[in-house]
Protein backbone atom coordinates (compact mmCIF):
# COMPACT_ATOMS: atom_id res chain seq x y z
CA UNK A 1 0.00 0.00 0.00
CA UNK A 2 0.66 3.57 -0.87
CA UNK A 3 0.92 6.61 1.40
CA UNK A 4 1.64 10.86 0.89
CA UNK A 5 4.23 11.77 3.27
CA UNK A 6 6.51 15.28 3.71
CA UNK A 7 10.03 13.45 2.62
CA UNK A 8 13.50 15.56 3.23
CA UNK A 9 16.51 14.08 1.27
CA UNK A 10 19.84 15.61 1.34
CA UNK A 11 21.86 16.32 -1.95
CA UNK A 12 25.54 15.62 -2.74
CA UNK A 13 26.54 18.98 -1.90
CA UNK A 14 24.72 18.80 1.65
CA UNK A 15 21.67 20.78 1.33
CA UNK A 16 18.22 19.42 1.85
CA UNK A 17 15.27 19.41 -0.43
CA UNK A 18 11.65 18.63 0.78
CA UNK A 19 8.70 18.00 -0.93
CA UNK A 20 5.50 15.48 -0.92
CA UNK A 21 5.84 12.21 -2.25
CA UNK A 22 3.99 8.85 -2.28
CA UNK A 23 5.90 6.09 -1.00
CA UNK A 24 5.11 2.52 0.08
CA UNK A 25 4.03 1.34 3.75
CA UNK A 26 6.71 -1.21 3.61
CA UNK A 27 9.15 1.97 4.35
CA UNK A 28 7.89 2.72 7.34
CA UNK A 29 10.41 1.92 10.40
CA UNK A 30 10.16 -0.66 12.80
CA UNK A 31 7.59 -0.21 15.49
CA UNK A 32 4.37 -2.25 17.23
CA UNK A 33 1.95 0.01 16.33
CA UNK A 34 1.09 1.54 13.08
CA UNK A 35 -1.34 4.77 13.49
CA UNK A 36 -3.57 5.97 10.49
CA UNK A 37 -1.97 9.53 11.30
CA UNK A 38 -5.29 12.09 10.81
CA UNK A 39 -3.24 15.56 12.23
CA UNK A 40 0.60 16.80 13.40
CA UNK A 41 1.63 20.68 14.10
CA UNK A 42 4.08 22.58 13.11
CA UNK A 43 6.97 23.01 16.38
CA UNK A 44 10.64 24.55 15.80
CA UNK A 45 11.88 21.37 15.81
CA UNK A 46 9.72 20.58 12.57
CA UNK A 47 11.82 23.22 10.73
CA UNK A 48 15.02 22.73 11.66
CA UNK A 49 13.87 18.83 10.63
CA UNK A 50 12.62 20.25 7.42
CA UNK A 51 15.19 22.15 6.71
CA UNK A 52 18.88 22.31 7.54
CA UNK A 53 18.69 19.14 10.29
CA UNK A 54 20.47 20.77 12.85
CA UNK A 55 22.32 17.37 14.03
CA UNK A 56 18.70 16.22 15.09
CA UNK A 57 17.73 13.97 11.68
CA UNK A 58 20.05 11.06 11.99
CA UNK A 59 19.83 9.74 8.08
CA UNK A 60 18.46 10.43 5.25
CA UNK A 61 15.87 10.26 3.27
CA UNK A 62 13.23 11.47 6.15
CA UNK A 63 9.98 11.95 7.19
CA UNK A 64 9.72 14.90 10.19
CA UNK A 65 7.01 15.88 12.50
CA UNK A 66 7.62 15.49 15.63
CA UNK A 67 4.27 15.22 16.84
CA UNK A 68 1.08 13.36 15.58
CA UNK A 69 -2.76 12.50 16.14
CA UNK A 70 -4.81 9.68 14.59
CA UNK A 71 -6.14 6.19 14.45
CA UNK A 72 -4.67 2.80 15.54
CA UNK A 73 -4.80 0.79 12.42
CA UNK A 74 -2.86 -2.54 13.68
CA UNK A 75 -1.05 -2.69 17.08
CA UNK A 76 1.13 -6.00 18.28
CA UNK A 77 0.82 -4.33 21.94
CA UNK A 78 -2.21 -5.17 23.93
CA UNK A 79 -2.58 -1.54 25.22
CA UNK A 80 -3.44 -0.38 21.76
CA UNK A 81 -6.15 -2.26 19.41
CA UNK A 82 -7.47 -1.12 16.50
CA UNK A 83 -9.64 1.85 16.87
CA UNK A 84 -8.06 3.41 19.13
CA UNK A 85 -7.34 7.59 19.08
CA UNK A 86 -4.17 8.20 20.21
CA UNK A 87 -1.14 11.12 20.35
CA UNK A 88 2.58 11.14 19.81
CA UNK A 89 4.87 14.00 21.35
CA UNK A 90 8.51 13.76 21.98
CA UNK A 91 10.72 10.71 22.07
CA UNK A 92 12.66 11.99 19.01
CA UNK A 93 9.78 11.04 16.49
CA UNK A 94 10.52 13.11 13.37
CA UNK A 95 14.25 13.58 14.56
CA UNK A 96 15.83 9.72 15.12
CA UNK A 97 12.41 7.98 13.90
CA UNK A 98 10.35 8.78 11.01
CA UNK A 99 7.57 11.04 11.95
CA UNK A 100 3.98 12.27 11.39
CA UNK A 101 4.06 14.07 8.28
CA UNK A 102 2.75 11.24 6.54
CA UNK A 103 -0.96 9.69 6.04
CA UNK A 104 0.50 6.59 8.25
CA UNK A 105 3.28 6.02 11.32
CA UNK A 106 4.60 3.26 12.87
CA UNK A 107 6.16 3.74 16.54
CA UNK A 108 6.64 2.08 19.69
CA UNK A 109 3.50 1.69 22.01
CA UNK A 110 5.84 3.29 25.05
CA UNK A 111 5.71 6.28 23.09
CA UNK A 112 1.84 7.11 22.64
CA UNK A 113 -0.80 8.10 24.97
CA UNK A 114 -4.39 7.74 24.48
CA UNK A 115 -6.31 10.66 23.25
CA UNK A 116 -7.67 12.85 26.69
CA UNK A 117 -11.51 12.59 26.88
CA UNK A 118 -13.24 15.98 25.35
CA UNK A 119 -10.10 16.64 23.05
CA UNK A 120 -10.32 15.25 19.61
CA UNK A 121 -7.47 14.86 17.08
CA UNK A 122 -6.88 18.66 15.40
CA UNK A 123 -7.72 19.70 18.99
CA UNK A 124 -4.95 17.30 20.41
CA UNK A 125 -2.91 18.97 17.49
CA UNK A 126 -3.79 22.56 18.24
CA UNK A 127 -1.90 21.96 21.49
CA UNK A 128 0.84 19.73 20.76
CA UNK A 129 4.28 19.61 21.73
CA UNK A 130 4.39 23.25 22.03
CA UNK A 131 0.63 23.70 24.19
CA UNK A 132 1.54 20.37 26.09
CA UNK A 133 5.17 22.05 27.23
CA UNK A 134 2.87 25.22 27.90
CA UNK A 135 1.19 23.11 30.37
CA UNK A 136 3.95 21.62 31.90
CA UNK A 137 5.27 24.65 32.98
CA UNK A 138 2.53 25.62 34.33
CA UNK A 139 1.73 22.56 36.58
CA UNK A 140 5.83 22.73 37.34
CA UNK A 141 4.81 26.41 38.67
CA UNK A 142 1.70 25.01 40.53
CA UNK A 143 3.54 22.45 42.06
CA UNK A 144 5.85 25.39 43.37
CA UNK A 145 3.00 27.30 45.21
CA UNK A 146 1.77 29.53 41.92
CA UNK A 147 -1.86 30.36 42.37
CA UNK A 148 -4.02 32.72 41.32
CA UNK A 149 -4.33 36.29 43.37
CA UNK A 150 -0.20 36.63 44.11
CA UNK A 151 0.55 39.19 41.41
CA UNK A 152 1.14 38.83 37.45
CA UNK A 153 2.50 36.06 35.52
CA UNK A 154 4.97 36.74 32.80
CA UNK A 155 4.98 35.19 29.56
CA UNK A 156 8.27 35.55 27.11
CA UNK A 157 8.03 35.30 23.46
CA UNK A 158 4.12 34.91 24.16
CA UNK A 159 3.10 34.86 20.12
CA UNK A 160 4.71 31.84 19.09
CA UNK A 161 3.05 28.30 19.93
CA UNK A 162 4.24 27.53 23.60
CA UNK A 163 3.38 31.21 24.37
CA UNK A 164 0.23 31.16 23.35
CA UNK A 165 -1.17 28.06 24.76
CA UNK A 166 0.41 29.41 27.98
CA UNK A 167 -1.13 32.44 27.94
CA UNK A 168 -4.62 31.16 27.32
CA UNK A 169 -4.27 28.67 30.57
CA UNK A 170 -2.65 30.96 32.90
CA UNK A 171 -5.78 33.34 32.33
CA UNK A 172 -8.38 30.34 32.14
CA UNK A 173 -7.21 29.30 35.97
CA UNK A 174 -7.61 33.11 37.33
CA UNK A 175 -4.07 34.60 36.68
CA UNK A 176 -3.34 38.01 35.76
CA UNK A 177 -0.83 37.57 32.76
CA UNK A 178 1.99 39.91 31.63
CA UNK A 179 2.68 38.77 27.86
CA UNK A 180 6.44 39.72 26.29
CA UNK A 181 5.99 40.13 22.71
CA UNK A 182 8.74 41.71 20.32
CA UNK A 183 5.64 41.95 17.97
CA UNK A 184 3.41 45.05 18.60
CA UNK A 185 1.05 43.95 16.27
CA UNK A 186 0.06 40.92 18.20
CA UNK A 187 -0.88 43.06 21.08
CA UNK A 188 -4.55 42.42 20.27
CA UNK A 189 -4.26 38.54 19.20
CA UNK A 190 -2.64 38.29 22.69
CA UNK A 191 -5.54 40.31 24.73
CA UNK A 192 -7.74 37.95 22.85
CA UNK A 193 -6.10 34.71 24.62
CA UNK A 194 -6.39 36.30 27.80
CA UNK A 195 -2.94 38.79 28.29
CA UNK A 196 -4.17 41.47 30.55
CA UNK A 197 -0.93 43.40 29.94
CA UNK A 198 1.17 43.69 26.77
CA UNK A 199 4.95 43.88 27.64
CA UNK A 200 7.41 44.88 25.09
CA UNK A 201 10.74 42.88 24.40
CA UNK A 202 12.88 46.14 24.76
CA UNK A 203 12.00 45.51 28.30
CA UNK A 204 14.29 43.41 28.77
CA UNK A 205 16.88 43.46 25.86
CA UNK A 206 19.29 45.30 28.22
CA UNK A 207 21.92 43.71 30.64
CA UNK A 208 21.89 45.34 34.08
CA UNK A 209 24.74 45.23 36.68
CA UNK A 210 22.26 45.22 39.33
CA UNK A 211 21.81 42.36 41.55
CA UNK A 212 18.29 42.14 42.24
CA UNK A 213 15.17 44.67 40.63
CA UNK A 214 11.92 45.69 41.66
CA UNK A 215 9.94 42.68 42.62
CA UNK A 216 7.21 42.06 40.17
CA UNK A 217 6.09 38.60 38.84
CA UNK A 218 4.61 36.12 40.58
CA UNK A 219 5.41 33.59 37.85
CA UNK A 220 7.03 33.18 34.71
CA UNK A 221 6.80 31.08 31.68
CA UNK A 222 10.29 31.58 29.95
CA UNK A 223 10.63 30.02 26.55
CA UNK A 224 13.19 32.99 25.45
CA UNK A 225 16.21 32.48 27.88
CA UNK A 226 19.20 34.53 26.96
CA UNK A 227 19.54 38.23 28.49
CA UNK A 228 15.64 38.21 28.93
CA UNK A 229 15.70 35.48 31.34
CA UNK A 230 18.98 37.42 33.48
CA UNK A 231 16.25 40.59 33.48
CA UNK A 232 13.41 38.41 34.60
CA UNK A 233 15.05 36.49 37.77
CA UNK A 234 16.18 39.72 39.16
CA UNK A 235 12.03 40.60 38.90
CA UNK A 236 10.64 38.07 40.61
CA UNK A 237 9.04 37.82 43.71
CA UNK A 238 10.52 36.33 46.49
CA UNK A 239 9.87 32.52 46.39
CA UNK A 240 8.47 32.76 43.15
CA UNK A 241 9.54 30.43 40.03
CA UNK A 242 10.67 30.81 36.29
CA UNK A 243 9.63 27.87 34.25
CA UNK A 244 12.57 27.86 31.31
CA UNK A 245 11.28 25.84 28.45
CA UNK A 246 12.88 27.40 25.26
CA UNK A 247 16.09 29.04 23.81
CA UNK A 248 15.25 30.93 21.53
CA UNK A 249 17.32 34.22 22.85
CA UNK A 250 20.63 32.00 23.25
CA UNK A 251 21.64 29.08 25.67
CA UNK A 252 23.51 31.31 28.23
CA UNK A 253 21.41 33.11 31.18
CA UNK A 254 23.23 36.34 30.12
CA UNK A 255 23.40 39.04 33.11
CA UNK A 256 22.68 36.35 35.73
CA UNK A 257 24.01 36.66 39.16
CA UNK A 258 22.96 33.82 42.23
CA UNK A 259 21.19 36.75 44.30
CA UNK A 260 17.97 36.40 42.74
CA UNK A 261 18.47 32.28 43.92
CA UNK A 262 19.76 33.05 47.39
CA UNK A 263 17.90 36.18 48.71
CA UNK A 264 14.69 36.19 47.40
CA UNK A 265 14.63 32.19 47.17
CA UNK A 266 13.74 32.24 43.23
CA UNK A 267 13.59 28.95 42.08
CA UNK A 268 14.21 28.73 38.31
CA UNK A 269 12.60 25.48 36.86
CA UNK A 270 13.69 23.29 33.72
CA UNK A 271 11.02 22.25 31.79
CA UNK A 272 11.42 19.03 29.07
CA UNK A 273 8.06 17.62 27.48
CA UNK A 274 10.49 14.81 25.04
CA UNK A 275 11.30 12.33 27.86
CA UNK A 276 8.07 13.04 30.25
CA UNK A 277 6.91 9.61 31.83
CA UNK A 278 3.79 8.35 30.63
CA UNK A 279 1.91 9.51 33.63
CA UNK A 280 3.01 12.76 33.93
CA UNK A 281 2.14 12.92 29.86
CA UNK A 282 -1.45 11.78 30.91
CA UNK A 283 -1.89 14.03 33.84
CA UNK A 284 -0.36 17.18 31.80
CA UNK A 285 -3.36 15.99 28.90
CA UNK A 286 -5.94 15.44 31.11
CA UNK A 287 -5.82 19.30 32.47
CA UNK A 288 -5.80 20.47 28.93
CA UNK A 289 -9.00 18.96 28.08
CA UNK A 290 -9.89 20.90 31.28
CA UNK A 291 -7.93 23.84 31.61
CA UNK A 292 -7.66 25.12 28.17
CA UNK A 293 -10.85 26.63 26.63
CA UNK A 294 -11.63 25.22 22.56
CA UNK A 295 -12.64 28.30 22.05
CA UNK A 296 -9.39 30.54 22.82
CA UNK A 297 -6.96 27.48 21.14
CA UNK A 298 -9.14 27.88 17.90
CA UNK A 299 -8.19 31.38 17.85
CA UNK A 300 -4.58 30.52 17.83
CA UNK A 301 -5.04 28.08 14.93
CA UNK A 302 -3.95 28.45 11.24
CA UNK A 303 -4.64 25.41 8.74
CA UNK A 304 -2.13 23.41 6.73
CA UNK A 305 -1.27 20.64 4.56
CA UNK A 306 1.66 18.51 3.84
CA UNK A 307 2.35 21.00 0.41
CA UNK A 308 2.81 23.90 3.07
CA UNK A 309 5.24 22.59 5.05
CA UNK A 310 8.46 23.57 3.48
CA UNK A 311 7.08 27.11 3.63
CA UNK A 312 6.25 26.74 7.32
CA UNK A 313 8.77 25.51 8.57
CA UNK A 314 11.12 27.81 6.81
CA UNK A 315 9.05 30.84 8.61
CA UNK A 316 8.87 29.06 11.83
CA UNK A 317 12.72 29.73 11.66
CA UNK A 318 12.49 32.66 11.07
CA UNK A 319 10.34 33.97 14.20
CA UNK A 320 6.82 34.50 11.85
CA UNK A 321 4.78 31.70 12.43
CA UNK A 322 2.01 33.20 15.00
CA UNK A 323 0.25 30.60 17.52
CA UNK A 324 -0.37 26.77 16.22
CA UNK A 325 -0.51 26.06 12.86
CA UNK A 326 -2.72 22.39 12.25
CA UNK A 327 -1.70 19.71 9.55
CA UNK A 328 -4.21 18.08 8.03
CA UNK A 329 -2.13 15.39 6.16
CA UNK A 330 -4.74 14.06 4.28
CA UNK A 331 -5.76 17.10 2.97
Amino acid sequence: MSLKALVVEKDAEGKTHAAVQVIEESRLPEGEVTVAVEYSTVNYKDGLCIGPGAGLVRSYPHVPGIDFAGTVESSTDPRYKPGDKVVLTGWRVGEAHWGGYAQKARVKADWLVPLSKGLTTRQAMAVGTAGLTAMLAVMALEDQGLTPGQGPVLVTGAAGGVGSVAVAILAHLGHEVAAVTGRPDQADYLKGLGATQIVPREDFAEVTKKPLESEIWAGCVDAVAGVMLGRVLKQMKYGASVAAIGLAGGAAIEGALITPFILRGVNLLGIDSVMQPYANRVRAWERIARDLPMKTLERMVEAATLADLPRFGAEILQGKVRGRVVVDVNG
